[in-house]
C-alpha cells in the first residue's frame, strides 16, 4: 500500500493522456446532450456606428429556423455582470467590425449557417478609429490607477546628462490566442438554473459572471469544464458568447450549442494589444545602470480598457536608482484586449532585454556579466526582500550549458554557407501568488484497499494539473497512483482559483496537500490514540476498519507572504540561422533555464516551457494580427494567413530548472511556470539576429524584408 519513493517532482506521464489521445475526453461541445439545437452568431461588418434596420423577415422563413435574436428581441441583460467585451445584443451601436449583432437558431449549424447569410442590415456608419499608428499621438493616461506613472528618483534628468545610452521605440503588433479549441459552449435549462459546457480556464469566475449578466444568482449557474483545449488567456475572462447561448436555449426551450468558426476567433475572444514602447537605459563607463525609463503606448476598446502591463519586468529586473515607467492608450473601434500568456512581461521583455542587450553592445561588454552586474539586492519596486531570485544561476547554467564561450561579440562573424550564424540571450520574470482555493477528500475502503476521489473547481487547460495533483494526493495520502482520482472543472465542486496567472498549480496542490493533511489529523483524532510514528491516512483507514471518511478544506496563502516579492525567473538562449541571400531565420536551438521553486512532474513542467518558448519563437519572427484600416477587420482570419511555427520549423528545444526552495512564498515552494516560458525569448531571438547579422529589428516579426 505505502509509496516507498516520492512520486511529487518524478517525471510521470499525463494521467489524461490516454483519454485524450482516445477521443474519450469531453471538451466544451463533447457532450451527447438530447434535443439538441445549433446556434450561429453573425456579426457587424462595420466598425463603427449604429444599426437603423435588421431584416430577419427571409432568414425566419428558412428551413430549420427556430429562432433568430437581435437587440430588438433580446432579453434585458447586466452589461455590467463581469462579461469581457460587450456584444450582449442590448443596443443598436456598434463599437467594432465583428461585434455579434445577432444569433440564428436551427434544427441544424447548416441551417442556422445558411439563415445567418440572409439577414439584411442597414446601418449609419461613421468613421472609425483604427490605425493605431495616426492615434498613438493622442494617447491619454490609463483609467486603472495600477497603471499610473512610477517614479524612482529622476530618470529624465539623468538620461539628458548621460554619456552612455539607448532610446529606442521597440513595436509589437497585436496577436490572437487562437487554442486549438476554440470558444464552444452548450446551455441546457432545467427550471431557473441553466448548466453551461464550456472551456473555462476561471471555472467559478464564469460561473458568477454568467449569472450576474443572466440576472440570476450564482448557484442557478453550472458551469461543466472538465478539459479545455486551450486557452492561453481567452478563456480566463468569459466573453458574450456563453451567456448568449444560454439566452438562445431559453428562447427556443431546448439546449443549443454555440461554436465560435476560426474566423469569429478574431473578433469575439480578446487580443494581445498592439504596443510601441520606447525604452531609455543609461550606465556607467563601467556598466552599472543609473537610469531606466519604459513609456508604453496602447490602445483599448472605445468605451473599455485593458493594458496588458508591459512595463513589470522592467520595475523589478534591474538595479537602478532612477526609474520611470508609464502608460498611455487610446480607445479604439476594435475588440476590447484580454490576457495573452505572459501578459505584458512576454512583450514587456522583447523591449527591456533588446535595450539591455544594445546597451551592453555599445560598453563593449559581454550581456551575460551586464546583466548580472546589475543585480538587485531586494525588489527595486517595492523595496521587499526577494522570496527567492535564481535570476544569476539561471544566466550561469544557461551560459554552461549552452556553450555560450563560442559566441563572437562582433555580429556577422560566424558563417556556415550561406547562413550567418548569430547567438543571443535574454532574461524573464514571472510572479509567483497562491490564490484561496477549496478542497473535498473522500477515502474510500474496500478490504485492504483504500482509495481516494479528490474535488475542487479547478481547471486543466492542457497543463498536467489532474496529473500533478494525483501526485500531491497520492503522496499526502500514502496511496499508490492508481488509486487517487481527481475530479475538476465542476462548479458544482468546492471554489478554486483559476488557471491563470501561473497561480494554478501553487494554488490546487497546496489545497489538496493541505486537505490530505487535515483529512490524516481528524483520522488521528477520531481514533483517541496517541503514535510514536505519526500514520498515514491509509493506515488509519485500515486499523480503524472505516470504509468511507471525508473532508473539506479552506485553503489560504501564507500570510507572511507578502512580506516577500516572490517570482518566477529565467533565462533563455537561442542560436539563429539567417539566410545571406533571402533573410530567412530559423532558431536552430533554443534553451531555457528557469528558476520556479518546487517543479511538481519535470516532464510536464518541460512540456509547459518548451509550448512557451515556441509560442515565443512565433511571436518573434511570425505573429501578426493585420488590421484594413479602411474596414478595421482583421486580414488575418485563418491559420492559412496568421502564421504560427510548425514542426518543421522549431530546431532543438531544451528546458533545464535550477533547484530552487523557496516556502516563503507558499508552503509547497510551487512558483508556476504557465507564464514565464514565454517571457524573454522573443528578446532572445532578436539579440541572436542582431549578433548573426548586425541589423537590429525593434518591431516584431521579425520577417525577411526587414532584414534585406
Amino acid at each position: 500500500m505505502q509509496n516507498k519513493n516520492k512520486l511529487t517532482g518524478t517525471p510521470i506521464s499525463r494521467i489524461d493522456g490516454i483519454a485524450k489521445v482516445t477521443g474519450k475526453a469531453a471538451y466544451s461541445t463533447d457532450y451527447p446532450v438530447k434535443d439538441l439545437a445549433y446556434a450561429i452568431l453573425f456579426k457587424s461588418t462595420i466598425a463603427s456606428g449604429t444599426i437603423l434596420n435588421i431584416d430577419t423577415s427571409v432568414a425566419e422563413k428558412a428551413p430549420g429556423v427556430l429562432a433568430i435574436i437581435t437587440h430588438k428581441n433580446a432579453p434585458k441583460l447586466n452589461v455590467n455582470g463581469g462579461l469581457r467585451g460587450g456584444a450582449l445584443l442590448q443596443s443598436a451601436e456598434v463599437e467594432f467590425f465583428g461585434q455579434h449583432i445577432g444569433i440564428v437558431v436551427a434544427e441544424t449549424f447548416e441551417q442556422a449557417r445558411h439563415a445567418s447569410h440572409l439577414v439584411k442590415v442597414e446601418y449609419d456608419k461613421k468613421e472609425p478609429k483604427v490605425d493605431f499608428e495616426k492615434l498613438a499621438p493622442n494617447a491619454v493616461l490609463p483609467k486603472d490607477k495600477e497603471k499610473a506613472d512610477a517614479i524612482r528618483g529622476d530618470a529624465k534628468a539623468t538620461l539628458s546628462q548621460a554619456a552612455i545610452k539607448v532610446e529606442e521605440v521597440y513595436s509589437t503588433p497585436i496577436e490572437h490566442h487562437h487554442p486549438l479549441e476554440p470558444h464552444a459552449t452548450i446551455a441546457e435549462w432545467n427550471g431557473d438554473r441553466v448548466t453551461l459546457y464550456n472551456s473555462s480556464q476561471i471555472v467559478n469566475g464564469a460561473q458568477t459572471s454568467a449569472a450576474n449578466t443572466l440576472n440570476i444568482k450564482p448557484e442557478q449557474v453550472r458551469i461543466v469544464s472538465p478539459y479545455i483545449g486551450g486557452g492561453f488567456g481567452s478563456k480566463g475572462g468569459q466573453w458574450a458568447n456563453l451567456v448568449l447561448t444560454a439566452v438562445a436555449a431559453k428562447q427556443v426551450n431546448r439546449p443549443v450549442k454555440l461554436a465560435l468558426t476560426r474566423q469569429q476567433m478574431v473578433n469575439s475572444v480578446g487580443l494581445r494589444q498592439q504596443n510601441l514602447q520606447k525604452v531609455s537605459l543609461a550606465a556607467t563607463q563601467d556598466g552599472k545602470l543609473t537610469a531606466l525609463a519604459h513609456e508604453i503606448t496602447t490602445h483599448a476598446a472605445i468605451k473599455s480598457e485593458f493594458v496588458e502591463p508591459c512595463g513589470d519586468c522592467s520595475k523589478i529586473m534591474y538595479d537602478t536608482p532612477n526609474s520611470l515607467i508609464t502608460y498611455r492608450v487610446v480607445p479604439m473601434n476594435v475588440i476590447l484586449p484580454t490576457y495573452t500568456r505572459g501578459p505584458g512581461k512576454s512583450t514587456g521583455s522583447f523591449a527591456l532585454e533588446s535595450a539591455m542587450d544594445e546597451l551592453a553592445y555599445q560598453l563593449k561588454m559581454d550581456p551575460i556579466e551586464f546583466r548580472i552586474k546589475n543585480e538587485p539586492e531586494r525588489d527595486p519596486s517595492n523595496g521587499k526582500p526577494w522570496s527567492s531570485r535564481k535570476a544569476v544561476e539561471c544566466l550561469r547554467a544557461g551560459a554552461k550549458a549552452f556553450g555560450w564561450e563560442k559566441r563572437k561579440a562582433e555580429p556577422r562573424q560566424n558563417q556556415q554557407g550561406n547562413y550567418l550564424i548569430g547567438y543571443g540571450v535574454a532574461a524573464g520574470t514571472y510572479p509567483a501568488h497562491q490564490r484561496p482555493t477549496s478542497a473535498i477528500v473522500k477515502l474510500n475502503r474496500t478490504g485492504n484497499d483504500v482509495t481516494a476521489i479528490v474535488e475542487l473547481a479547478a481547471a486543466d487547460l492542457g497543463t498536467g494539473t489532474y496529473t500533478i495533483l494525483t501526485q500531491t494526493a497520492a503522496d499526502a495520502l500514502d496511496l499508490p497512483l492508481k488509486n487517487v482520482k481527481v475530479i475538476l472543472g465542476d462548479s458544482d465542486l468546492p471554489p478554486a482559483a483559476g488557471a491563470v496567472g501561473s497561480v494554478g498549480a501553487a494554488s490546487y496542490a497546496n489545497a489538496v496537500n493541505d486537505a490530505c493533511q487535515k483529512i490524516t489529523d481528524e483520522l488521528i483524532a477520531r481514533s483517541g490514540k496517541q503514535f510514536f510514528a505519526r500514520p498515514t491516512a491509509s493506515q488509519m483507514m485500515l486499523a480503524e476498519k472505516l470504509t468511507e471518511f471525508q473532508t473539506r478544506v479552506d485553503s489560504k496563502p501564507l500570510e507572511s507572504a507578502e512580506e516577500y516579492s516572490a517570482h518566477s525567473f529565467n533565462a533563455n538562449f537561442a542560436e539563429v540561422a539567417v539566410n545571406r541571400f533571402t533573410g530567412m531565420v530559423r532558431v536552430n536551438r533554443f534553451l531555457a533555464v528557469t528558476g520556479a521553486g518546487t517543479i511538481l512532474n519535470p516532464k510536464t513542467a518541460r512540456s509547459q516551457i518548451i509550448g512557451g518558448n515556441i509560442w515565443g519563437i512565433g511571436m518573434a519572427l511570425t505573429e501578426e494580427s493585420i488590421l484594413d484600416p479602411r474596414l478595421g477587420n482583421f486580414v488575418t482570419r485563418s491559420f492559412a494567413d496568421y502564421h504560427v511555427p510548425s514542426n518543421l520549423d522549431i530546431g532543438e528545444m531544451d528546458a533545464i530548472f535550477i533547484r530552487e526552495d523557496d516556502q516563503r512564498a507558499n508552503k509547497m515552494g510551487i512558483k508556476g511556470i504557465g507564464e514565464v516560458g514565454i517571457v524573454g525569448v522573443a528578446a532572445a531571438v532578436a539579440n541572436a539576429v542582431f549578433n548573426a547579422t548586425g541589423k537590429r529589428v525593434r518591431e516584431l516579426p521579425i520577417t525577411p524584408d526587414k532584414l534585406l
